[in-house]
């Protein structure tokens, strides 16, 4: 999908994007070839055409940052394809909802062929410079919750620089409400050992665990890991749907027609 992505070109928007994609340019070589249509100015051409190139570059350094810069958060699931071996699936546990009312208790981090989890009192110091090693992040709510309480909580946290928030992304799909209720709807990720349990539950875990009942932590450990887990298939769910939902589908490529002006600019995310 990275390569069929044209927004983060310059003068190109979402509905030049379309109109690319309708003529049957669904790739920046595709683009680069086929440039002298597209009715711009040629100082425009130019620089379009030294973007495309540096497009390339950054693609063949794997500099998901500088994607992440020039596309709208909304756009960064575009993202995961390409970097799927270095992206984190992240979801945190908390004794309250607020940074200043509670605690990071329990944090797991799937990515790059394992699943580790950092428990408070133990090793959560650890999860800044382990999160540091990957390029995406992706979480369920995690733009509004897990990285502004990380945030709060570590002075020393800084999420990496693309975030894929599946909260965000499943209700440009139509489909709201929480994490466990996508799940049940779409029949995707495995919760068993862990049924039942929500998020009051693991405030609950937490607490008993404090109290000496080392059965509990386990019980929260996994249910953390499978929220985490299980954002991998759903997230892979999404990138498939939107991508079948916004290409056309192949066939016949006719000549580029678009407005004599040119390529629409950008009209913001």
């Amino acid at each position: 999908m990275l390569r069929a992505t044209f927004l983060h070109l310059p003068g190109i928007g979402p509905t030049g994007e379309a109109q690319l994609w309708a003529s049957g340019i669904r790739d920046w070589s595709e683009l680069a070839g086929r440039m002298d249509g597209l009715g711009v100015a040629p100082s425009a051409l130019r620089r379009l055409r030294a973007e495309l190139a540096r497009s390339e570059t950054e693609l063949t350094d794997g500099n998901a940052a500088w994607f992440g810069r020039r596309l709208p958060d909304s756009e960064h699931w575009r993202l995961y394809p390409t970097f799927r071996e270095r992206t984190a699936f992240l979801d945190i546990e908390t004794t309250g909802l607020s940074p200043y009312s509670g605690i990071v208790t329990v944090v797991a981090v799937h990515g790059a062929g394992a699943t580790r989890t950092f428990i408070a009192g133990e090793d959560l110091e650890e999860l800044p410079a382990y999160v540091a090693r990957f390029p995406v992040l992706a979480t369920f709510n995690g733009r509004r919750f897990d990285v502004p309480f990380l945030e709060a909580c570590f002075p020393q946290f800084v999420p990496p620089p693309v975030h894929i928030d599946l909260r965000f992304v499943f209700y440009r799909l139509g489909l709201a409400g929480g994490l466990k209720r996508i799940e049940e709807r779409l029949g995707i990720g495995d919760r068993r050992g862990v049924e039942g349990i929500h998020g009051l539950d693991a405030v609950r875990l937490w607490q008993e665990y404090r109290r000496g009942n080392a059965a509990a932590l386990e019980r929260l450990v996994a249910y953390n890991r499978a929220d985490t887990v299980n954002l991998e298939p759903l997230l892979r769910f999404a990138v498939a749907e939107l991508e079948r939902r916004l290409l056309p589908p192949g066939g016949p490529r006719p000549e580029l027609a678009l407005p004599a002006r040119g390529v629409p600019r950008a009209t913001g995310g």
